[in-house]
This record gives C-alpha cells, sequence and structure tokens, in this order.
C-alpha cells in the first residue's frame, strides 16, 4: 500500500511530533517555562504537518467537528506566547482532547495487545471504560 510508505518527509514528521511532545513535557516539568511550552508547539504543529501532510492536516484541523478543538489550541498558544503558560496549557490540554478524540478507540486496542500491560488494561474496569468508544470512527 502506498500510503503507509514511510518516506523521509514522514520520518522527519514524526521525529519533530516527538521533539515537540519533549520539549512541552521539560517545560511543564521545568514550572511552566513558556520557551520550551512554545518550542515544543511549534515543533509538534510543524511535525504532524509534515507526517500526514499539508492538505490533509488543513483538513483535519479546519473540519467542522474538530473546529472548537482548534480554536482552544490556537488560544492556549498564544496564551504560552505572551506569557500565560499555565492558562495556555489548560486550553491546549482541552483543544488536544477535544482534536483527538477520534483516536482513543485506536489507542485502546493497542494498550490492549501490549505484552506486560496488556493485562491491566483488559480488566472489567478497563475494558467498560473502552468498550464504550470502540464502535467509533476514527477520523483520518
Amino acid at each position: 500500500m502506498m500510503s503507509f510508505e514511510m518516506n523521509d518527509r514522514k520520518k522527519i514528521g514524526l521525529g519533530l511530533t516527538g521533539f515537540g511532545v519533549f520539549f512541552s513535557f521539560l517545560g511543564i516539568i521545568f514550572f511552566f517555562d513558556k520557551g520550551l511550552l512554545a518550542m515544543g508547539n511549534i515543533l509538534f504543529i510543524s511535525g504532524v504537518t509534515l507526517t500526514i501532510g499539508l492538505k490533509s492536516s488543513t483538513q483535519f484541523f479546519m473540519k467542522r467537528s474538530n473546529f472548537k478543538g482548534t480554536i482552544s489550541f490556537g488560544i492556549g498558544f498564544f496564551l504560552v506566547v505572551i506569557g500565560w503558560p499555565i492558562m495556555g496549557m489548560f486550553l491546549e490540554t482541552y483543544g488536544f482532547v477535544i482534536l483527538f478524540s477520534g483516536f482513543w478507540p485506536t489507542l485502546a486496542v493497542f494498550l490492549q495487545k501490549i505484552p506486560v500491560l496488556g493485562w491491566l488494561f483488559q480488566q472489567p474496569f478497563f475494558r467498560s471504560f473502552f468498550d464504550r468508544y470502540r464502535g467509533k470512527r476514527v477520523p483520518v
């Protein structure tokens, strides 16, 4: 299948996304350092764009069902840049959850198939939580 081919652009995009998550994590650990948080956001957005392509990322972020998440993430990013990192990170987290909520069923299946941790996620409490979202479709 041609669409799942891992070319250099996608490898760089995944690397940028990983570094974006890493820098955001460091920014939170270092008491909401706005420089690290802003760098993490820029790297994350550019990594997602390189990984799935400009057209697909534009369609994903501008989809009507994702518009609330896009606005929240954008306002949160703006708040981080102007110097309000705690409020900005709360808005970004809310936007991130709204934007990527369609991927939770895929994540649930992945977590249940991990060799050691899969046992934990197959327990009745987690299984009932995951089964609520199993029938929904992935948005990409």
